[in-house]
């Protein structure tokens, strides 16, 4: 039988625990087990049909993803916390996306990177929970390693797999990083939710290149986000002229999410748009230097593409654009770039507006 003081203290430090998150900006926190076989089950099937395409990395650790005990020796719990980023300050999206001149950026890639922010967050409310209960085995993780954060999140109550497959939160929507601690601490669980998305097909029919190609299947070779961050080579001509003016992620399907009426606006400041990314002119991103890029998007999370990518996309993006002259003289001023990937997307771009004019 558990010691009824231990069971009682490990709840009063849970308590402590989210309060504690949220004095470190982090807007819930919950704890999981260890189980993830469904999930295990759920990824092998995703894998066995190539939907992860080029995510090597997604198959590569064998079962350290979905065993948290062998990824870290003795973790028994996961503590999972999620962070707000919706900028109230962006521009509105969908108008963005409606406008050819302009290029549309997913809108967590808007400000800072969120990895070294959340992850000194999770060390920080770590170190607390050292300070409070002694000496304990842990390890922070934002979407660094092998972690099944989705399913983590779930198993703990900070939402359900939507069938976008995003995290859903009734009081919050979707617009959240995530965060997790693995630990030998022994800490109550916190209950999952229920599901609610009910019948709605709203993020199914709206995608624009139908990658979810069943509730709560996602086939990532189709999604704009894995076409423009992911792939590194080029872009299957079939999607193309689905992307529009998507330069960096796509937000269609929790934009059109009606649980994403509750989001909430992040308090985070490094959230918050930099370099006009909300809103940004085409034309004026594809004439940026490599070093320009390099220095304009230093702690953004859009470096990590790289160079040639960016241009591969924003090529894409001019070639949907309504033709102008200005249009035109950036993708010709790129006709002859050094890079091969850059050449082949302008000269697709190019061949577009001599198909409509």
């Amino acid at each position: 039988m558990a010691d009824p003081n231990t069971v009682q203290f490990s709840r009063a430090l849970l308590a402590d625990m989210q309060i504690w998150a949220r004095s470190l900006g982090f807007q819930q926190l919950g704890v999981s087990d260890i189980d993830l076989s469904v999930a295990e089950d759920q990824l092998q099937h995703w894998l066995a049909r190539g939907f992860h395409g080029e995510m090597d990395f997604m198959q590569r650790h064998g079962s350290l993803r979905s065993h948290p005990e062998e990824l870290v020796p003795g973790t028994v719990r996961v503590i999972t916390a999620r962070m707000d980023y919706w900028p109230e300050t962006a521009a509105d999206a969908w108008q963005v996306m409606g406008n050819s001149e302009l290029g549309f950026v997913s809108r967590y890639a808007l400000g800072r990177d969120y990895h070294k922010l959340i992850r000194k967050r999770l060390l920080r409310l770590s170190q607390r929970i050292e300070e409070a209960v002694g000496e304990m085995g842990y390890r922070v993780f934002t979407d660094s390693a092998p972690v099944m954060e989705k399913a983590l999140a779930q198993k703990s109550g900070l939402g359900w797999i939507g069938k976008h497959t995003n995290v859903l939160n009734r009081q919050n929507g979707s617009y959240f990083f995530l965060g997790e601690i693995y630990t030998d601490l022994p800490l109550p669980l916190t209950e999952p939710v229920s599901e609610h998305c009910g019948s709605c097909t709203a993020c199914i029919d709206i995608c624009p290149t139908q990658a979810i190609v069943a509730p709560y299947e996602l086939d990532a070779r189709r999604c704009i986000s894995y076409l423009t961050i992911e792939l590194r080579g080029s872009i299957p001509i079939e999607f193309r002229s689905m992307m529009g003016n998507r330069i960096y992620g796509c937000d269609d399907c929790q934009l059109v999410c009606p649980w994403n009426k509750f989001a909430q606006m992040t308090t985070e400041s490094a959230y918050l748009p930099r370099q006009g990314l909300d809103a940004p002119q085409l034309v004026d991103l594809f004439g940026w230097t490599e070093q320009e890029f390099l220095q304009r998007l230093e702690g953004s999370p859009i470096r990590r593409i790289g160079y040639e990518c960016w241009l591969r996309n924003i090529a894409v993006a001019l070639g949907n654009a309504q033709t102008s002259d200005s249009v035109l003289a950036a993708l010709n001023n790129r006709a002859g770039h050094p890079s091969e990937l850059v050449r082949e997307h302008v000269l697709w771009a190019l061949a577009q507006h001599q198909r409509l004019s």
